[in-house]
């Protein structure tokens, strides 16, 4: 294929991925309400955002829980990923395969067993089921994504840390954490990623009160979508834009360092 061909190609592809937020963010500086006709530049949805009780209440708890589910599933999926390391081929087989149930597992499936498995212990529908299941949710993918790290690292390393008088936690510490880092930051960041982006786990198992963006959304689709969430909406995706490049950007530092 000519090479310009794969650049008009590409730009295409991404223009479709990206059109939809484009318009998205184009049309919070709409000073009408129309989503299909543009009726002038105004910045009123912005301000009228900071005044909407209902849509900052569900930013909120949609921050809190994406930031608590990703501390505990970055905890608890990393130390998973390290047992699984550390079996026997057999049982590090077998546990690999049950983590990727639950990726590979549709999300309406696994949020309707959440649900039904805290009916079982009645436990009431509130902040705390909804950040269980975000946290159940996400540790798959951060073994995912720290694993392969172990894997791929060389089993003198820490055998010659143990030789050279390294205790078992200095080993750890200086040898074994230092090569998982780059998986627990991937890990991490898509855990912190999956939960704000979902909406299944979150419709199941929330409580009455308790609105996330996702869930709050699908309730005003009904009765028409307030222009102030596609200022929400804007905000949000920069936040996340100047987070992934601070991100990347420090790990091509390291990279850098590391040469």
């Amino acid at each position: 294929m000519n090479k310009h061909l794969r650049r008009v190609y590409m730009a295409l592809i991404y223009l479709f991925l990206y059109a939809p937020i484009l318009v998205l963010m184009v049309f919070s500086f709409n000073a009408g309400k129309n989503r299909g006709r543009w009726e002038g530049f105004s910045l009123k949805w912005y301000q009228s955002l900071m005044g909407n009780e209902a849509i900052l209440l569900a930013l909120r708890n949609t921050l809190l829980v994406a930031l608590l589910a990703t501390l505990f599933a970055t905890l608890i999926g990393s130390l998973g990923a390290l047992a699984i390391y550390y079996y026997r081929k057999r049982a590090k087989r077998a546990l690999t395969v049950i983590n990727q149930i639950i990726v590979i597992n549709p999300d309406i499936v696994t949020a309707v067993g959440f649900m039904a498995l805290y009916a079982l212990f009645r436990l009431p529908s509130g902040f705390a089921t909804l950040l269980l299941s975000h946290v159940g949710f996400c540790v798959p993918y951060v073994v995912l994504s720290v694993l392969p790290r172990l894997v791929t690292m060389p089993k003198a390393l820490p055998e010659a840390a143990m030789d050279l008088g390294a205790t078992p936690f200095q080993t750890f510490r200086y040898v074994v954490l230092p090569y998982m880092k780059p998986g627990i930051v991937s890990g991490a960041l898509m855990a912190f990623t999956i939960s704000i982006d979902d909406f299944a786990i979150s419709f199941f198992t929330t409580g009455n009160g308790v609105d996330t963006i996702s869930t709050l959304v699908y309730s005003m689709a009904r009765r028409g979508i307030n222009p102030e969430i596609n200022a929400m909406s804007t905000l949000l995706f920069l936040a996340m834009l100047l987070l992934l490049l601070s991100v990347n950007k420090k790990s091509l530092q390291a990279l850098e360092g590391g040469i």
